[in-house]
């Protein structure tokens, strides 16, 4: 059996952000409306700075309007809940964004239960949960949303496939599975104490792993032909003895792409899969948000 394809994550984010900076362009051009997305970070997470930064990059290349609000980590939560709300009422701010960890005195649900569901860009609130829920339209999470994309790219009509998602956190798991019922797949939702979780994921046509433990689904619990969407990134010691003495690492993500490339039909490699498709998808919700709140269909021009 010749080895999967490796889905291209980032050629693909790249044609899509394309898309939306021409159509953030022709919004500009023919509503006066030029989307804005603030986000905003608490303390000094250096994953984080370099996260923020790279979103405050890409959203300016895009056309898009870009507030960056850089707190203390001392900073109250009653101060974070007043910035929010100032957000949720400054018209030209489509999309807030609360980058996570945040500081251990401050409580991430009411920080992001407060943020308007309309502007919610990373589809956390409980609100867009239940709009996906019922299919009603609302902001989606950036890193299921992509992955979708991904998959509709590489297999076309999703219909009828058998999908099985190792994870079901609220980032992931519980909304993937919701978009790919949407899609009209018949959907598991698996988990740690999933009994005989092998025997399960080789049942999937579509395999997503998103559960955090790195390389945890082994090249045998795959289906032959299986398209797999890897969403994991961790950190693991390198490969090399020598390097991982020096405390290099390398990532890797929750399959073991080794061995499961000899085995699947197609898969997403980390990095590379579906990485790149979270920034272009909170572009996009950015973007959807802002023709939203202008009465607009938010539909971008075909590729």
């Amino acid at each position: 059996m010749a080895e999967a394809k490796r889905i291209d994550g980032k050629a693909f984010a790249d044609g899509l952000v394309v898309r939306i900076t021409l159509a953030v362009a022709d919004l500009q051009a023919r509503h006066g409306l030029k989307p804005g997305l603030a986000v905003v970070i608490v303390g000094e997470d250096p994953a984080s700075q370099i996260y923020v930064r790279n979103k405050g990059e890409r959203t300016l290349a895009a056309g898009m309007r870009s507030d960056t609000h850089r707190l203390s980590a001392e900073t109250a939560q009653d101060q974070l809940l007043d910035l929010i709300a100032d957000l949720n009422a400054d018209p030209g701010i489509h999309g807030i964004l609360v980058q996570l960890p945040l500081p251990d005195h401050i409580d991430s649900a009411a920080v992001l239960g407060a943020i308007d569901p309309d502007k919610d860009v990373d589809g956390f609130h409980v609100v867009n949960a239940g709009r996906l829920a019922v299919g009603l339209p609302g902001l989606v999470p950036c890193t299921p949303l992509g992955s979708v994309m991904l998959l509709k790219d590489q297999l076309g009509d999703l219909t009828g496939r058998t999908a099985v998602i190792v994870g079901r956190s609220n980032i992931v798991g519980k909304p993937m599975a919701q978009l790919l019922l949407a899609e009209s797949c018949t959907v598991t939702v698996a988990h740690s104490r999933t009994r005989d979780l092998p025997a399960l994921t080789r049942t999937a046509d579509i395999l997503v792993a998103a559960v955090g433990r790195p390389e945890m689904i082994r090249g045998d619990w795959i289906k032959p032909g299986a398209t797999v969407i890897d969403v994991g990134i961790n950190r693991v010691p390198s490969a090399d003895p020598e390097k991982a003495a020096q405390g290099k690492t390398r990532v890797v993500g929750d399959v073991a792409f080794a061995e499961a490339v000899e085995v699947a039909g197609a898969i997403t490699p980390v990095p590379g899969g579906v990485g790149p498709m979270t920034i272009a998808c909170l572009l996009l919700n950015t973007y959807t948000a802002a023709c939203r709140a202008g009465g607009l269909d938010p539909a971008l021009p075909d590729a």
